[in-house]
């Protein structure tokens, strides 16, 4: 027993020893010590020299990582069962330009006094639209049973929406926000509108702007204000699928 006992005594000397000698050769090496060097020059030599990074392999480090979203995201509209999804969104229709706003506009302010989408329904100036405005309910599957005519913008984003198909109402109001600049979503409305056989009259009040119109008993409003990153938009309709 007390030969092991020793037997474990000088290993763990022989231990310390050879971790001291680990350190002292670190430290010559770091210190630039000229014994060092010769003991091992090409260590010494590859420890001193400056790294090599290569440009565009630097480039691509971070190419994995997490970064933030260019926008606030945003979830898909949900089918809505029974509702069809709104598909004959004609992007490449010719797109033309809405005449210049005039400067009186009673829907901007309409749209300012509004605290919900069924309070902005009920300010319309269609008396059809504000009737069945009383019992609307939310959802965004309203937002796939706008007309066919008027349906949501290509990269629509859509926040909140609300509808009323009962008693012979197909009242339907959508928000939503999208990436395009106010102008290009006034002329892209204005385009689909009239070519629907709707009128169209631009109204603009500071940065608000609503275009509106009726196709016989069909009424619509498009109320859209720049806001970061793009556009807010609120439509209304009174004659929805």
């Amino acid at each position: 027993m007390l030969s092991f006992a020793l037997a474990l005594l000088l290993a763990a000397c022989g231990g310390a020893d050879a971790d001291n000698g680990v350190d002292a050769l670190d430290a010559e090496l770091n210190d630039g010590n000229a014994q060092a060097a010769q003991r091992d020059p090409a260590l010494t030599s590859a420890l001193r020299d400056q790294i090599m990074v290569d440009p565009n392999l630097a480039s691509q480090s971070n190419r994995d990582a997490i970064h933030p979203p260019s926008q606030p995201y945003a979830a898909p509209v949900p089918t809505a069962r029974g509702a069809p999804v709104a598909t004959d969104v004609r992007v490449s229709e010719a797109t033309k330009s809405a005449p210049a706003p005039h400067g009186d506009c009673p829907d901007c302010r309409a749209q300012r006094e509004a605290v919900t989408l069924g309070g902005l329904a009920a300010r319309q100036r269609d008396r059809r639209t504000a009737a069945c405005a009383a019992n609307v309910s939310y959802s965004t599957g309203w937002a796939l049973r706008l007309p066919a005519d008027l349906p949501l913008y290509p990269d629509a984003h859509v926040a909140e929406a609300a509808g009323n198909a009962n008693d012979g109402c197909a009242t339907r109001i959508v928000s939503f926000t999208s990436r395009a600049p106010v102008q290009s979503m006034i002329d892209w409305y204005y385009t689909r509108a009239t070519n629907a056989g709707y009128s169209a009259d631009h109204q603009a009040d500071g940065e608000g702007h609503v275009l509106a119109g009726t196709r016989g008993n069909d009424a619509y409003a498009v109320f859209v204000r720049k806001v970061a990153g793009g556009t807010q938009v609120d439509l209304v309709a009174n004659n929805g699928r």
